[in-house]
């Protein structure tokens, strides 16, 4: 499902406030009521956002990933072009699960001789049907996310030593890092970054400024981000300060 350019701008803030007024958006954008809640249903289909009387909220982001991988596909398959282009041969490397860290593994190249570890279904089914070698962690299944969770997942990941780690995140601020909307999620990043000799997330400019429960990293405990866009100019100050590299991946 892709989404406008008013429509982006209605996620962004959505993930920064939290909740919209119809009324306030109307003025905002200069369109309609009609035209912004037709705007607001999209989101709502697409798994962004729950309507509500006069607006909306911000949805649980721990949404079905077929539902996540239909939105911003352009966006992510750019982000995911520009990670791969990072992975040097011979590397070991770490996926987590995620509708951009997908786009990550279709443009990583079997010749490469590379080996990928992951905790995701569907992304193990990617790589495998690329010819890549890929590992799977083992643990218990999510079935939203399609994702391996829980002690055996960490188990298999704190084994095992990767060159660089690609990772997705729900939210990312300067206060709280990156974040994510599921606890055990978040657990198997820390132990991917913690066992990683470099730490790349993955992620749309509509995560800048939102902010989930569970936070994985701090500015400071990666190296890279990867985004379409750069984030506003407090966020890409922080960034600077903790000296991680930004990426945007251009058309």
């Amino acid at each position: 499902m892709s989404l406008n350019e008013r429509q982006q701008q209605l996620m962004h803030m959505l993930g920064t406030a939290g909740e919209v007024k119809v009324a306030a958006l109307k003025e905002t954008f200069g369109v309609t009521e009609m035209t912004i809640r037709r705007d607001l249903e999209k989101l709502e289909l697409a798994g962004y956002a729950k309507r509500t009387f006069g607006g909306a909220i911000l949805a649980s982001k721990d949404i079905a990933i077929g539902e996540r991988t239909g939105v911003l596909t352009e966006e992510k398959s750019r982000i995911g072009k520009a990670a791969a282009a990072l992975v040097h041969e011979q590397d070991a490397v770490f996926i987590d699960g995620g509708s951009t860290t997908l786009y990550v593994a279709r443009h990583l190249k079997p010749e490469m001789g590379i080996t990928v570890v992951t905790n995701a279904l569907n992304i193990a089914l990617e790589l495998l049907e690329r010819g890549i070698t890929t590992v799977v962690t083992g643990g218990m299944a999510l079935e939203s996310t399609s994702t391996l969770v829980g002690p055996a997942t960490i188990e298999a990941i704190g084994k095992m030593a990767f060159d660089r780690v690609f990772l997705g995140a729900t939210g990312l601020t300067a206060r709280h890092g990156f974040s994510n909307s599921n606890m055990y999620e978040a657990e198997v990043k820390r132990m991917a970054i913690a066992q990683a000799a470099e730490v790349n997330i993955v992620a749309d400019h509509t995560k800048y400024g939102a902010k989930e429960l569970f936070s994985f990293a701090g500015l400071g405990g990666v190296n890279r981000i990867i985004s379409n866009t750069m984030p506003e100019d407090a966020l890409l100050q922080a960034c600077r300060e903790y000296g991680v590299e930004l990426v945007v991946a251009e058309e």
